[in-house]
């Protein structure tokens, strides 16, 4: 069981390139949506087993983000090679630098033996799950060209926008209050 959720794990992490390719040069939606929409479950599944089996590891906690993370930058950068969309470009670039600034913030609190301030919260997770469900749903338009979808789309990425915010918000608060009262 180990080597399977490890397995959906690094599926996520190989999927993201192979997305990139499959949407930007190949036009292949439907594989696309297929394979994203594996990848976007695997997430939760990897997360289940992990707990339900007793297996959950440091090196799963550590990955696991990143792959989301991985798969995510692929993601953002495939539509935006297919829309071409300011706004889409300029809410998944602070969407990018939110995942950059929380990663350092992890690396830094890890150095000082606070790595509890970064631990995936509960906004974390449902910020990843609308950000998941935005780019499955683009998908989902890129293969039937339906604008009330690409609407549905653009508010879904937008609500996950707002969660992105806060909870990076949350982390650096947290982050830098704790280093106050530690000086």
């Amino acid at each position: 069981m180990f080597y399977l959720i490890q397995g959906l794990t690094i599926f996520r992490i190989f999927s993201g390139p192979v997305l990139l390719v499959l949407i930007s040069i190949f036009n292949s939606y439907s594989l696309a949506l297929f394979i994203f929409f594996l990848a976007a479950i695997s997430d939760y599944f990897d997360g289940y087993f992990a707990r339900k089996f007793n297996l959950e590891s440091e090196f799963g906690s550590i990955i696991d983000p990143i792959a989301d993370k991985i798969l995510i930058i692929f993601m953002i950068l495939a539509i935006q090679i297919n829309t071409n969309s300011i706004y889409f470009g300029l809410l998944g670039g602070f969407i990018l630098a939110r995942e950059f600034w929380v990663a350092a913030l992890r690396d830094r609190n890890s150095r000082q033996g606070l790595s509890s301030l970064t631990t995936v919260t509960f906004i974390a997770k449902l910020k990843t799950t609308f950000q998941l469900l935005a780019l499955l749903l683009y998908l989902l338009y890129f293969k039937t060209n339906n604008n009330l979808i690409f609407m549905i789309a653009d508010l879904t990425f937008f609500i996950a926008f707002l969660m992105t915010i806060k909870s990076g918000l949350d982390y650096t608060l947290r982050s830098f209050k704790a280093s106050n009262n530690s000086t």
